[in-house]
């Protein structure tokens, strides 16, 4: 067997790092600053140790320096700086990493070197994606040392030489082509800044060339790691507001602290949802010891919750090397399954101890909880016990409660609900009429949620309000086939079906009843294609129920054999049933005014 070395060729190798490394050109300077603030936290941390000494009341900070004239940007810190054989190790040596060197350097004796941002020792190379020239300025912080200057044009040769520092840290200076100009523009690095570096651990300040003050970028201690006891309502929704200019108040709050099994901290907000399921894309942040990494966090934030809001800090995330996205292993499993629960348990806790909230809160986290159920099975056993419902008379009752209702109305282990109780509005008042409620169903992820609510609740059955008339709406079976006939000859539609029934207390002269299994298979042709199905699969299914009761229909029976009279009003009684389930087509929505025009003035001629 005959074993040998890999070969890398450098010069084949940088181009792909300065082109594919990262997925976002504007990441350089997040890993440019992120450097810096390794270098502070290094110096702070030999600080502590005794081994680096510090002037009284000193801060350590990272500057950014805009310089448009001279086509320059400059990040520079005073962190400890670098030896000329710390320069040759830490930048010439691709993915050797200097800030793990320092980790497992001190590790025996330092137990917060997760705190330093920087692996993979890769992150400075970023600087040439822009640069068509990258310099170093740099002075270490040990005694006697000399300032070391290092340049290259990103290929695979560089020079170092004494460099002209006297202040202890690190000056990295980008050249920018003609190519990259927008990034010689203060505003666009601001907007960089504050998207990476919002809450940096290290203060961060942007200076244009000339100016003596800078503008501080971050917020060194964000609320989330804060102790949540420490934290005021007034906090969460002004860190809320800064954050998300969201300028409406988010309807609660979860604060994560977690210690062990990981290291977790973070603030997830519950928004008040102008639009079911607005886009939500980018809406929780995802941090790395401060360090902003995506919004696309699907791998520890479960799809249904990405309509929350909120930011979220794991340094121990497995992330990859480009540090903007996670690597899919069980670690970032567990930090998802722990989020689920901490969610579904500040759920039970507001059901539990404040239920008058919780309703409240119903109508805009229903989605959202409806949506979790159906994709996540363990998030559903937590809080299955809590999923309430609206009904037309306003209040918020658990299937169980409205089941135990059913029972005294003759509708045992049927739930009626409306799916749009504007446009349903004559079929609830006539359940209404007998003390019967509907439970209030009205968005897209509720004909979903239906067939599992069947599913977990065997023997409970859903029916729309216009499905059907309940038994306790009728007052016994009386038929009148020769109504029914009228009405067939009116409408002229063989696939329509009709009965005839006497309703208790309505004048309502006929409802247009579709069965819950039709309309069902209705949305589901509509959803995948039609399947082969009828293109009217409504009208094909569609009863006309008539109520022999009605004023109307007994004065049509004594009429019936006056067609010129009888037919249009017949046609009048089913297109006005019909716009209690949907808005009439523009032909049909024609003939209905020009008959209503029609039926007006027979009505006058008769008053002459």
């Amino acid at each position: 067997m005959e074993k040998g070395n890999i070969s890398v060729n450098t010069e084949n190798l940088m181009p792909i790092i300065k082109k594919w490394l990262y997925s976002d050109k504007d990441i350089f300077l997040r890993e440019l600053v992120s450097n810096g603030n390794d270098a502070v936290i290094k110096l702070r941390k030999l600080a502590a140790l005794g081994k680096a000494q510090l002037d009284d009341g000193e801060e350590l900070h990272v500057d950014v320096i805009l310089d448009k004239k001279a086509k320059k940007i400059k990040i520079i810190d005073n962190g400890l700086g670098m030896t000329r054989d710390e320069v040759i190790n830490y930048i010439t040596s691709v993915a050797f990493s200097g800030a793990q060197d320092f980790v497992d350097k001190y590790k025996d004796e330092d137990k917060e070197g997760s705190r330093i941002i920087g692996h993979f020792g890769l992150g400075f190379y970023s600087a040439f994606m822009v640069s068509e020239r990258v310099d170093i300025n740099t002075l270490s912080f040990e005694n006697g040392a000399q300032s070391v200057f290092w340049t290259s044009d990103g290929g695979s040769e560089y020079e170092i030489s004494e460099g002209t520092r006297e202040a202890r840290g690190t000056e990295v200076i980008l050249h920018i082509p003609k190519e990259e100009k927008d990034l010689l523009d203060k505003a666009t690095l601001a907007g960089i800044l504050d998207k990476y570096c919002a809450f940096f651990p290290t203060p961060v300040y942007l200076y244009e060339e000339g100016e003596e003050q800078g503008e501080k970028i971050n917020d060194t201690a964000p609320l989330w790691l804060k102790n949540p006891s420490e934290c005021t309502d007034e906090e969460y929704k002004e860190f809320y507001h800064k954050v998300f200019l969201d300028f409406s108040d988010p309807l609660f709050y979860i604060h994560l602290n977690v210690d062990y099994p990981f290291n977790l901290k973070g603030i997830l907000y519950f928004p008040k949802l102008k639009h079911e399921f607005e886009p939500s894309e980018g809406k929780i942040k995802l941090y790395s010891n401060q360090v902003f990494v995506a919004d696309n966090v699907k791998e520890i934030i479960p799809e249904f919750l990405l309509l929350l809001k909120g930011c979220i800090d794991c340094p121990d995330l497995p992330l990859n090397v480009s540090r903007s996205f996670l690597q899919n292993d069980g670690y970032a499993q567990k930090v998802s399954a722990h989020i689920t629960k901490k969610v579904a348990d500040k759920l039970k806790g507001l059901y539990k101890n404040n239920r008058e909230d919780y309703n409240k809160y119903w109508d805009d986290i229903a989605p959202f909880v409806k949506f979790g159920c159906l994709k996540d099975e363990k998030f559903y056993d937590k809080i299955k016990d809590i999923i309430i419902y609206k009904t037309t008379d306003d209040r918020y009752v658990s299937l169980e409660d409205y089941l135990e209702d059913a029972k005294a109305h003759s509708h045992e282990n049927t739930v009626y609900y409306a799916s749009d109780p504007l446009q349903q509005a004559q079929y609830i008042d006539l359940y209404k009429a007998q003390g019967i409620e509907a439970v209030i169903m009205p968005t897209l992820i509720d004909g979903a949620f239906i067939s599992f609510a069947e599913m977990k609740n065997p023997g409970v059955k859903f029916k729309r309000i216009d499905s059907d008339i309940a038994s306790s709406l009728k007052d016994g079976d009386k038929q009148d086939d020769s109504i029914a006939e009228l009405f067939k000859e009116a409408i002229g539609n063989d696939k329509l079906k009709f009965e005839t029934v006497s309703l208790k207390d309505s004048e309502v002269p006929a409802v247009l009843l579709l069965s819950e299994e039709s309309r069902r298979l209705q949305e589901m042709s509509l959803v995948y294609g039609n399947m082969g199905m009828p293109a009217n699969m409504f009208t094909a299914e569609a009863t006309l129920s008539l109520n022999i009761a009605s004023p109307l229909i007994e004065t049509l029976v004594k009429n019936k054999d006056n067609k010129d009279v009888a037919i249009p009003i017949c046609k009048q009684i089913y297109d006005i049933a019909r716009l209690a389930q949907a808005p009439l087509d523009s032909a049909s929505l024609g003939e209905f005014i020009k008959r209503s025009n029609d039926i007006m003035k027979m009505a006058l001629e008769d008053k002459k």
